[in-house]
């Protein structure tokens, strides 16, 4: 779990990476969990990104709100709570103009203490999103041997979720090369 700041609010300390396309086939056998999320940004309130998501597995379906506070690159405020679909279906009426919905397919993959969350998402077919949240910005981590890592985003604005969704999934200087 992440530190808290003074005050108890709960922190996220994230890294994020550009992957190229993982062997689903393999992700799927070595995974300890596989969740098929829409998620929304709503119009930031108190300097707040806000979001809400739809999270579907083993059957079950969940609905969360999101609020994110920015710290640093990888640090942020995070408040999360799960909420009921009625409430889910209200604040999508605060989604972000213009804005469009992310849709993935997340597959958590423990990695000694810690776990990854691969996002693949239907409009790429070369790349993906690998995270990890860490207890600290300093942690030390090894990168699973089923990932190649094209390069860390975790300070580029564009690789955010949120800037996929107001802007899309192509960037003309993006190259696997």
């Amino acid at each position: 779990m992440a530190e808290r700041i003074p005050g108890g609010e709960p922190l996220e300390i994230e890294r994020k990476f550009l992957i190229r396309y993982p062997d689903l086939s393999l992700l799927e056998q070595i995974c300890s969990r596989k969740a098929e999320i829409c998620q929304t940004y709503l119009v930031s309130k108190d300097q707040c990104s806000r979001r809400v998501r739809r999270r579907e597995y083993g059957g079950r379906i969940e609905y969360w709100y999101n609020e994110k506070q920015k710290l640093t690159d990888m640090t942020r405020i995070e408040r999360e709570q799960q909420i009921t679909e009625e409430e889910y279906l209200e604040l999508l009426k605060e989604t972000i103009p213009g804005s469009g919905t992310i849709r993935k397919t997340r597959y958590d993959l423990p990695c000694g203490d810690l776990c990854f969350e691969i996002d693949i998402f239907p409009e790429w077919s070369d790349r993906a999103f690998a995270e990890v949240e860490l207890v600290n910005e300093s942690q030390g981590f090894n990168v699973p041997d089923c990932l190649t890592i094209i390069k860390e985003v975790t300070a580029d604005k564009r690789y955010t979720n949120k800037s996929l969704a107001i802007n899309g999934f192509v960037y003309e200087d993006y190259s696997i090369n």
